[in-house]
């Protein structure tokens, strides 16, 4: 069986979600699995100075645009969320507590909170937020919200954190294929050209 690729994301992160709406499709097109890997911005803000696309004059202007543009081309629903950015924290501790026991379901909920953010605008960085949408899905909602302050749970992701940073990992979608990485939504014409001919 072929590697898994690795998807690496921020659940704050617009150009995630829409990458996260084709990458199980385009990876079963071409025989291989997904590994979804949350991390944090956050964390890799602090290192090398980076700012949310959304306060650098100008250019949030046309993310902004480019966003919406690009959502309806793939017709992905999609609406700048009130509070933008948000911390990825709790979704994504929920996400590895999830999938610790269920990748499959973890999967489903990390698409189940990228489209109550992106497209019903509800803040996933509360914890009660984050809980009511893992409880629509059969998840056991005060579980779940204890799950999120149990050290252990916090330790898990800080590790993928490190270990994510560790890879390189600056952004959000960053794919990695057979150790061949890719940064952005608009790579994945080129993650497709990469499993299609083995690379160039």
């Amino acid at each position: 069986m072929a590697n898994p690729i690795d998807f690496y994301f921020d659940f704050s992160s617009p150009y995630g979600y829409l990458a996260s709406t084709r990458i199980e499709a385009l990876a079963a097109k071409h025989g291989r699995g997904v590994v979804w890997r949350p991390h944090l911005l956050g964390a890799v803000f602090k290192i090398n100075g980076q700012q949310p696309l959304a306060s650098i004059p100008l250019k949030g202007v046309y993310t902004a645009h480019d966003l919406a543009r690009s959502a309806r081309l793939l017709k992905v629903p999609f609406k700048l969320p009130t509070k933008f950015p948000v911390g990825a924290t709790a979704p994504s501790r929920a996400f590895y507590w999830v999938s610790d026991r269920d990748p499959v379901l973890a999967k489903r909920l990390a698409q189940a909170l990228y489209h109550a953010y992106f497209a019903e605008d509800r803040d996933i960085s509360s914890p009660e937020v984050t809980a009511d949408v893992a409880a629509r899905m059969g998840e056991d909602k005060a579980a779940l919200m204890q799950a999120l302050n149990d050290p252990a749970v916090k330790e898990r992701l800080r590790i993928e954190v490190d270990a994510a940073i560790e890879r390189g990992v600056f952004g959000s979608p960053y794919i990695v294929v057979d150790g061949e990485p890719f940064w952005g939504s608009d790579r994945l014409d080129q993650v497709e050209k990469w499993l299609e001919t083995g690379g160039w």
